[in-house]
Protein backbone atom coordinates (compact mmCIF):
# COMPACT_ATOMS: atom_id res chain seq x y z
CA UNK A 1 0.00 0.00 0.00
CA UNK A 2 2.89 2.37 0.75
CA UNK A 3 4.41 1.89 -2.70
CA UNK A 4 0.98 2.42 -4.26
CA UNK A 5 0.54 5.70 -2.38
CA UNK A 6 4.02 6.90 -3.32
CA UNK A 7 3.33 6.18 -7.00
CA UNK A 8 0.04 8.07 -6.87
CA UNK A 9 1.62 11.03 -5.06
CA UNK A 10 4.45 11.16 -7.58
CA UNK A 11 2.03 11.11 -10.52
CA UNK A 12 -0.01 13.87 -8.84
CA UNK A 13 3.07 16.06 -8.45
CA UNK A 14 4.09 15.48 -12.07
CA UNK A 15 0.58 16.35 -13.24
CA UNK A 16 0.58 19.59 -11.24
CA UNK A 17 3.98 20.58 -12.65
CA UNK A 18 2.89 19.88 -16.24
CA UNK A 19 -0.41 21.75 -15.87
CA UNK A 20 1.23 24.72 -14.15
CA UNK A 21 3.87 24.88 -16.89
CA UNK A 22 1.28 24.83 -19.66
CA UNK A 23 -0.90 27.38 -17.89
CA UNK A 24 1.98 29.72 -17.07
CA UNK A 25 3.76 29.57 -20.42
CA UNK A 26 0.90 29.17 -22.90
CA UNK A 27 -1.33 31.80 -21.31
CA UNK A 28 1.41 34.38 -21.13
CA UNK A 29 2.47 33.69 -24.71
CA UNK A 30 -1.02 33.38 -26.13
CA UNK A 31 -2.22 36.67 -24.69
CA UNK A 32 0.35 38.68 -26.65
CA UNK A 33 1.92 41.82 -25.18
CA UNK A 34 0.91 41.49 -21.53
CA UNK A 35 2.50 44.77 -20.44
CA UNK A 36 0.71 46.76 -23.14
CA UNK A 37 -2.60 45.09 -22.26
CA UNK A 38 -2.11 46.23 -18.68
CA UNK A 39 -0.92 49.77 -19.46
CA UNK A 40 -3.20 50.44 -22.42
CA UNK A 41 -2.60 51.35 -26.04
CA UNK A 42 -1.34 54.85 -25.19
CA UNK A 43 1.63 53.59 -23.17
CA UNK A 44 5.08 54.42 -24.51
CA UNK A 45 7.66 51.81 -25.42
CA UNK A 46 9.72 52.80 -22.38
CA UNK A 47 6.75 52.25 -20.07
CA UNK A 48 6.03 48.88 -21.69
CA UNK A 49 9.67 47.83 -21.30
CA UNK A 50 9.68 48.82 -17.61
CA UNK A 51 6.43 46.92 -17.02
CA UNK A 52 7.83 43.80 -18.72
CA UNK A 53 10.88 44.04 -16.48
CA UNK A 54 8.68 44.49 -13.40
CA UNK A 55 6.62 41.42 -14.33
CA UNK A 56 9.73 39.41 -15.21
CA UNK A 57 8.58 38.98 -18.80
CA UNK A 58 11.91 40.12 -20.22
CA UNK A 59 13.46 36.78 -19.18
CA UNK A 60 13.45 33.56 -21.27
CA UNK A 61 10.32 31.42 -20.88
CA UNK A 62 12.01 28.63 -18.95
CA UNK A 63 13.56 31.14 -16.54
CA UNK A 64 10.16 32.80 -16.04
CA UNK A 65 8.55 29.46 -15.22
CA UNK A 66 11.21 28.25 -12.79
CA UNK A 67 11.20 31.60 -10.99
CA UNK A 68 7.42 31.30 -10.67
CA UNK A 69 7.63 27.63 -9.61
CA UNK A 70 10.25 28.38 -6.94
CA UNK A 71 8.03 31.10 -5.50
CA UNK A 72 4.91 28.92 -5.79
CA UNK A 73 6.52 26.11 -3.77
CA UNK A 74 7.11 28.60 -0.96
CA UNK A 75 3.46 29.76 -1.15
CA UNK A 76 3.96 32.87 -3.29
CA UNK A 77 1.79 32.73 -6.43
CA UNK A 78 2.51 36.31 -7.37
CA UNK A 79 0.42 39.46 -7.24
CA UNK A 80 -2.72 40.35 -9.16
CA UNK A 81 -1.87 42.78 -11.93
CA UNK A 82 -4.98 44.91 -11.40
CA UNK A 83 -5.76 44.68 -7.67
CA UNK A 84 -2.13 44.38 -6.49
CA UNK A 85 -3.33 41.81 -3.95
CA UNK A 86 -1.42 38.54 -3.44
CA UNK A 87 -2.96 35.81 -5.60
CA UNK A 88 -2.82 33.30 -2.73
CA UNK A 89 -4.84 35.58 -0.43
CA UNK A 90 -7.47 36.09 -3.13
CA UNK A 91 -7.74 32.34 -3.71
CA UNK A 92 -8.16 31.65 0.01
CA UNK A 93 -11.11 34.05 0.13
CA UNK A 94 -12.85 32.38 -2.82
CA UNK A 95 -11.85 28.75 -2.17
CA UNK A 96 -14.43 27.91 0.57
CA UNK A 97 -17.33 28.60 -1.81
CA UNK A 98 -16.06 26.28 -4.54
CA UNK A 99 -15.04 23.64 -1.99
CA UNK A 100 -18.55 23.74 -0.53
CA UNK A 101 -20.00 22.99 -3.96
CA UNK A 102 -17.46 20.30 -4.88
CA UNK A 103 -17.60 18.43 -1.57
CA UNK A 104 -21.39 18.47 -1.21
CA UNK A 105 -22.02 17.65 -4.89
CA UNK A 106 -19.49 14.79 -4.82
CA UNK A 107 -20.95 13.27 -1.65
CA UNK A 108 -24.53 13.69 -2.82
CA UNK A 109 -23.73 12.25 -6.25
CA UNK A 110 -21.94 9.27 -4.74
CA UNK A 111 -24.62 8.38 -2.21
CA UNK A 112 -27.61 8.82 -4.53
CA UNK A 113 -25.94 7.24 -7.57
CA UNK A 114 -24.84 4.12 -5.68
CA UNK A 115 -28.25 3.71 -4.05
CA UNK A 116 -30.14 4.18 -7.33
CA UNK A 117 -27.73 2.08 -9.42
CA UNK A 118 -27.75 -0.88 -7.04
CA UNK A 119 -31.52 -0.70 -6.54
CA UNK A 120 -32.13 -0.66 -10.31
CA UNK A 121 -29.79 -3.63 -10.87
CA UNK A 122 -31.41 -5.68 -8.11
CA UNK A 123 -35.07 -4.83 -8.83
CA UNK A 124 -34.83 -4.58 -12.63
CA UNK A 125 -38.18 -4.21 -14.43
CA UNK A 126 -39.75 -0.75 -14.50
CA UNK A 127 -37.24 0.58 -11.97
CA UNK A 128 -34.36 -0.23 -14.28
CA UNK A 129 -36.13 1.21 -17.33
CA UNK A 130 -36.96 4.41 -15.44
CA UNK A 131 -33.29 4.79 -14.49
CA UNK A 132 -32.28 4.44 -18.14
CA UNK A 133 -34.67 7.22 -19.17
CA UNK A 134 -33.68 9.54 -16.33
CA UNK A 135 -29.97 8.86 -16.93
CA UNK A 136 -30.36 9.80 -20.59
CA UNK A 137 -32.15 13.02 -19.66
CA UNK A 138 -29.59 13.81 -16.97
CA UNK A 139 -26.70 13.36 -19.39
CA UNK A 140 -28.41 15.45 -22.07
CA UNK A 141 -29.27 18.48 -19.90
CA UNK A 142 -26.39 20.92 -19.30
CA UNK A 143 -26.07 22.20 -15.70
CA UNK A 144 -26.95 25.79 -16.64
CA UNK A 145 -30.27 24.66 -18.20
CA UNK A 146 -31.12 22.74 -15.03
CA UNK A 147 -30.05 25.75 -12.96
CA UNK A 148 -32.34 28.10 -14.90
CA UNK A 149 -35.30 25.78 -14.31
CA UNK A 150 -34.49 25.45 -10.60
CA UNK A 151 -34.15 29.21 -10.16
CA UNK A 152 -37.38 29.90 -12.04
CA UNK A 153 -39.43 27.39 -10.05
CA UNK A 154 -37.91 27.23 -6.57
CA UNK A 155 -36.54 30.77 -6.23
CA UNK A 156 -38.78 33.03 -8.31
CA UNK A 157 -42.16 31.27 -8.30
CA UNK A 158 -42.15 29.34 -5.00
CA UNK A 159 -39.57 31.56 -3.21
CA UNK A 160 -38.27 28.56 -1.23
CA UNK A 161 -34.57 29.19 -1.87
CA UNK A 162 -32.63 32.39 -2.67
CA UNK A 163 -31.81 32.96 -6.33
CA UNK A 164 -28.36 34.44 -5.70
CA UNK A 165 -25.79 35.00 -2.96
CA UNK A 166 -23.78 32.91 -0.54
CA UNK A 167 -23.71 32.69 3.25
CA UNK A 168 -20.57 31.10 4.79
CA UNK A 169 -21.04 27.94 6.84
CA UNK A 170 -19.32 29.55 9.84
CA UNK A 171 -21.76 32.45 9.76
CA UNK A 172 -25.00 30.47 9.51
CA UNK A 173 -25.21 26.72 8.77
CA UNK A 174 -28.90 27.03 7.84
CA UNK A 175 -28.23 30.00 5.57
CA UNK A 176 -25.29 28.19 3.99
CA UNK A 177 -27.47 25.17 3.26
CA UNK A 178 -30.18 27.34 1.67
CA UNK A 179 -27.76 29.24 -0.57
CA UNK A 180 -26.01 26.16 -1.97
CA UNK A 181 -29.04 23.88 -2.39
CA UNK A 182 -29.98 24.99 -5.91
CA UNK A 183 -26.37 25.18 -7.21
CA UNK A 184 -25.68 21.72 -5.79
CA UNK A 185 -28.78 20.23 -7.40
CA UNK A 186 -27.92 21.84 -10.75
CA UNK A 187 -24.46 20.26 -10.69
CA UNK A 188 -25.43 16.90 -9.18
CA UNK A 189 -28.24 15.79 -11.48
CA UNK A 190 -26.03 15.01 -14.47
CA UNK A 191 -23.37 13.40 -12.27
CA UNK A 192 -25.88 11.14 -10.54
CA UNK A 193 -27.15 9.93 -13.91
CA UNK A 194 -23.67 9.01 -15.19
CA UNK A 195 -22.40 7.35 -12.01
CA UNK A 196 -25.66 5.46 -11.44
CA UNK A 197 -25.33 3.90 -14.88
CA UNK A 198 -21.81 2.68 -14.07
CA UNK A 199 -22.89 1.31 -10.70
CA UNK A 200 -25.88 -0.46 -12.27
CA UNK A 201 -23.73 -2.13 -14.93
CA UNK A 202 -21.09 -3.21 -12.39
CA UNK A 203 -23.72 -4.54 -10.00
CA UNK A 204 -25.37 -6.61 -12.74
CA UNK A 205 -21.99 -8.11 -13.59
CA UNK A 206 -21.25 -9.01 -9.97
CA UNK A 207 -24.70 -10.51 -9.39
CA UNK A 208 -24.01 -13.09 -12.11
CA UNK A 209 -20.76 -14.31 -10.55
CA UNK A 210 -20.62 -17.81 -9.09
CA UNK A 211 -19.48 -16.67 -5.65
CA UNK A 212 -22.72 -14.67 -5.22
CA UNK A 213 -24.74 -17.85 -5.74
CA UNK A 214 -22.47 -19.55 -3.21
CA UNK A 215 -23.09 -16.81 -0.66
CA UNK A 216 -26.84 -17.05 -1.24
CA UNK A 217 -26.70 -20.80 -0.65
CA UNK A 218 -25.47 -20.11 2.89
CA UNK A 219 -28.81 -18.57 3.77
CA UNK A 220 -27.66 -14.96 4.14
CA UNK A 221 -30.27 -12.24 3.66
CA UNK A 222 -30.32 -10.40 0.33
CA UNK A 223 -29.59 -7.07 2.06
CA UNK A 224 -26.49 -8.47 3.74
CA UNK A 225 -25.28 -9.98 0.46
CA UNK A 226 -25.70 -6.64 -1.29
CA UNK A 227 -23.93 -4.66 1.43
CA UNK A 228 -21.04 -7.05 2.04
CA UNK A 229 -20.34 -8.88 -1.22
CA UNK A 230 -21.94 -6.97 -4.09
CA UNK A 231 -21.27 -3.37 -3.04
CA UNK A 232 -17.58 -3.89 -2.34
CA UNK A 233 -16.91 -5.57 -5.67
CA UNK A 234 -19.16 -3.34 -7.78
CA UNK A 235 -17.98 -0.03 -6.35
CA UNK A 236 -14.68 0.25 -8.26
CA UNK A 237 -16.18 1.42 -11.56
CA UNK A 238 -18.64 3.68 -9.78
CA UNK A 239 -15.92 5.39 -7.75
CA UNK A 240 -13.77 5.86 -10.85
CA UNK A 241 -16.72 7.40 -12.67
CA UNK A 242 -17.35 9.64 -9.66
CA UNK A 243 -13.77 10.91 -9.79
CA UNK A 244 -14.21 11.74 -13.48
CA UNK A 245 -17.41 13.62 -12.65
CA UNK A 246 -15.43 15.99 -10.41
CA UNK A 247 -13.82 17.48 -13.52
CA UNK A 248 -17.28 18.09 -14.97
CA UNK A 249 -18.44 19.55 -11.66
CA UNK A 250 -15.60 22.08 -11.68
CA UNK A 251 -16.29 22.92 -15.31
CA UNK A 252 -19.97 23.45 -14.58
CA UNK A 253 -19.13 25.44 -11.44
CA UNK A 254 -17.87 28.30 -13.62
CA UNK A 255 -21.36 28.82 -15.11
CA UNK A 256 -23.20 27.97 -11.91
CA UNK A 257 -21.22 30.40 -9.76
CA UNK A 258 -21.79 33.22 -12.24
CA UNK A 259 -25.50 32.38 -12.55
CA UNK A 260 -26.07 32.23 -8.78
CA UNK A 261 -23.63 35.10 -8.04
CA UNK A 262 -21.47 32.85 -5.86
CA UNK A 263 -18.05 34.33 -5.00
CA UNK A 264 -16.05 31.19 -5.80
CA UNK A 265 -13.12 30.22 -8.00
CA UNK A 266 -15.32 29.86 -11.08
CA UNK A 267 -16.60 33.44 -10.97
CA UNK A 268 -13.07 34.59 -10.06
CA UNK A 269 -11.74 32.91 -13.22
CA UNK A 270 -14.30 34.79 -15.32
CA UNK A 271 -13.40 38.10 -13.68
CA UNK A 272 -9.66 37.49 -14.09
CA UNK A 273 -10.06 36.46 -17.74
CA UNK A 274 -12.13 39.55 -18.56
CA UNK A 275 -9.32 41.75 -17.16
CA UNK A 276 -6.45 39.62 -18.54
CA UNK A 277 -5.15 39.21 -14.99
CA UNK A 278 -2.75 36.38 -15.87
CA UNK A 279 -1.20 35.74 -12.41
CA UNK A 280 -4.72 35.33 -11.03
CA UNK A 281 -5.80 33.09 -13.92
CA UNK A 282 -2.80 30.80 -13.39
CA UNK A 283 -3.53 30.72 -9.65
CA UNK A 284 -7.15 29.69 -10.28
CA UNK A 285 -6.07 26.97 -12.71
CA UNK A 286 -3.60 25.61 -10.15
CA UNK A 287 -6.21 25.70 -7.34
CA UNK A 288 -8.75 23.83 -9.48
CA UNK A 289 -6.12 21.24 -10.42
CA UNK A 290 -5.28 20.75 -6.74
CA UNK A 291 -8.95 19.98 -6.05
CA UNK A 292 -9.08 17.48 -8.94
CA UNK A 293 -5.82 15.80 -7.88
CA UNK A 294 -6.92 15.59 -4.24
CA UNK A 295 -10.28 14.02 -5.12
CA UNK A 296 -8.70 11.55 -7.53
CA UNK A 297 -6.06 10.61 -4.96
CA UNK A 298 -8.76 10.00 -2.34
CA UNK A 299 -10.74 7.85 -4.80
CA UNK A 300 -7.60 5.88 -5.76
CA UNK A 301 -6.93 5.13 -2.09
CA UNK A 302 -10.53 4.05 -1.51
CA UNK A 303 -10.55 1.85 -4.62
CA UNK A 304 -7.24 0.26 -3.57
CA UNK A 305 -8.68 -0.47 -0.13
CA UNK A 306 -11.79 -2.07 -1.63
CA UNK A 307 -9.90 -3.98 -4.34
CA UNK A 308 -6.36 -5.10 -3.35
CA UNK A 309 -5.60 -6.04 -7.00
CA UNK A 310 -5.50 -2.33 -7.85
CA UNK A 311 -2.46 -1.83 -5.63
CA UNK A 312 -0.44 -4.13 -7.88
CA UNK A 313 -1.41 -2.36 -11.12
Amino acid sequence: MTIFLLRRLLSAVVLLVVVSFLARVLLYQGIGDVARNVLGENATEEQVALKNQELGLDQPLIVQYFDWLTNAISGDLGVSIFSSQPVWDTLLIRLPVTLSLVVVVTLLTGVVAFAVGIYAAVRKGWVDRTLQILATLGDALPPYIVALFLVTFFAIQQKIFPATGFIPLTESPAGWARTITLPVLALAIGGVAGVAQQVRSSTLGVLHHDYIRTVRSRGLSERRIILTSVLRNASTNGLTSLAVQVVGILGGAVFIEVLFALPGLGSLAVEAASRTDLPLIVGVVLALMLIVVTVNLAVDILVAWLNPKVRLS
